[in-house]
């Protein structure tokens, strides 16, 4: 790990997800507008399936705040590093275990370069309430992504 050291990132909001469970089977509340600031509102939703063993990111983006939510099926290795310049917690890594074992909602703001795994043996899910529209409306403008994964220089690495 260059440069990282393990901590908890300022402005990531790690929420444990309550499942309400009877014998229709179980139900979680992933968003209230009365538990989230208005400026990381969701803004769209996408649902993701990552296969197992594989890792989606690292990346990160200039201004959208992710919300995701790890619910199951299976479970993820959700890495976070603080890339920005003016944070009091600038080069933390923070890794979190979330999913159908540890349902949770992890929210990364603008500058948290964040990637994550799928390190169960299913295919798992993911949903995501970005709180910008991918490619602006009508998606006329450039994504808002910046990808370090396919960097070999990346200090960037899931598996550490």
């Amino acid at each position: 790990m260059t440069g990282f050291k393990n901590g908890i990132i300022e402005g990531v909001i790690v929420k444990d997800i309550k499942k309400h469970v009877d014998e229709r089977g179980w139900l979680v509340e992933c968003f209230r507008h009365d538990e989230v600031p208005s400026e990381i509102r969701p803004a769209m939703a996408y649902v993701s399936i990552t296969l197992p063993g594989v890792a989606r990111g690292p990346h990160e983006h200039i201004e959208q705040t992710d919300y995701f939510c790890f619910l199951g099926p299976s479970n993820f290795k959700v890495v976070l590093w603080d890339n920005r310049r003016d944070s009091p917690t600038v080069n933390v890594r923070q890794v979190i275990f979330a999913g159908e074992d540890s349902p949770k909602t992890v929210i990364v703001p603008p500058g948290v370069v964040h990637g994550y795994k799928n390190i169960g043996n299913i295919d798992g899910q993911v949903l995501n309430f970005p709180n910008r529209l991918y490619a602006g409306p009508g998606r006329t403008q450039k994504v808002d992504e910046i990808r370090h994964e396919a960097s070999a220089s990346s200090p960037f690495e899931m598996d550490e």
